[in-house]
């Protein structure tokens, strides 16, 4: 699963005992060589399908990470970009690499669910981030984001389909969440990272509750499952003029 620059079962091991925000300090030098970084395929397929619903302004890009969906909003951004993330040795390897073009690039160190900004964003994109967040906390998160959206503005994100409950994926999700749960109820500061908590029928009926529009778009790069579904769906909310 990882590159030999990665990091080493010691290091993860190290990084799942710590909370969230010192866990990606530590595995930050090394984040972009573990499958935890979103794949080109996706982030490319997002721009394209962003490109052709825009223009945008200013994009924001939430819990950015090592920056890779900045690179994408610079893509589709006119003015400016901004990535925000909580932890300060992601930030700090984004802002060594990350390559904008054109684009004004800011970084601003924030909590999702207290984000410092008003209206101020046309577009808000998220990669990978949301199993970070319990279910109860989504209300607050979608508020958050609504208010930092200009009337009008958009709130997208991608959705991969669920691995089916006869395939090996399924079970190895179950099992990484229940280890997961079993660690937190053992271990503080606990570590929320869930796989199968960010369910999209859940997620739309929340969107919709925080006054956002929402449609269901397919990124058709990833094609569909046997059953006809789409393997990759793209969520865009939208702000009410």
């Amino acid at each position: 699963m990882f590159s030999p620059e990665g990091p080493s079962l010691r290091e993860l091991a190290v990084q799942a005992l710590s909370s969230v925000e010192r866990g990606y300090d530590l595995l930050a030098p090394k984040f972009d060589h573990t499958p935890f970084r979103t794949p080109e395929s996706v982030l490319t397929a997002v721009a394209t399908a962003l490109d052709r619903i825009g223009p945008y302004d200013d994009g924001l890009d939430l819990c950015c990470g090592t920056g890779a969906g900045v690179e994408v909003l610079a893509e589709v951004c006119r003015r400016g970009v901004t990535g925000v993330d909580f932890s300060a040795g992601m930030l700090d390897v984004a802002r060594r690499q990350v390559v904008a073009g054109g684009a004004r690039v800011a970084w601003v160190r924030a909590d999702a669910r207290a984000l410092p900004f008003t209206s101020a964003f046309d577009l808000v994109v998220s990669f990978g981030a949301f199993g970070h967040f319990l279910p109860r906390e989504l209300p607050g998160l979608f508020a958050q984001v609504h208010a930092v959206l200009r009337p009008g503005g958009t709130f997208a994100f991608p959705v991969v389909a669920p691995p089916r409950p006869t395939s090996p994926a399924y079970w190895m999700l179950l099992g990484f969440d229940a280890v997961m749960r079993v660690r937190n109820a053992v271990w503080r500061p606990p570590f929320v990272m869930y796989y199968r908590a960010f369910r999209l029928g859940e997620v739309r009926t929340e969107l919709e509750r925080a006054g956002f529009w929402v449609e269901l778009g397919v990124l058709p790069e990833f094609g569909r499952r046997a059953d006809g579904s789409p393997r990759v769906r793209m969520v865009v909310a939208r702000r009410p003029d």
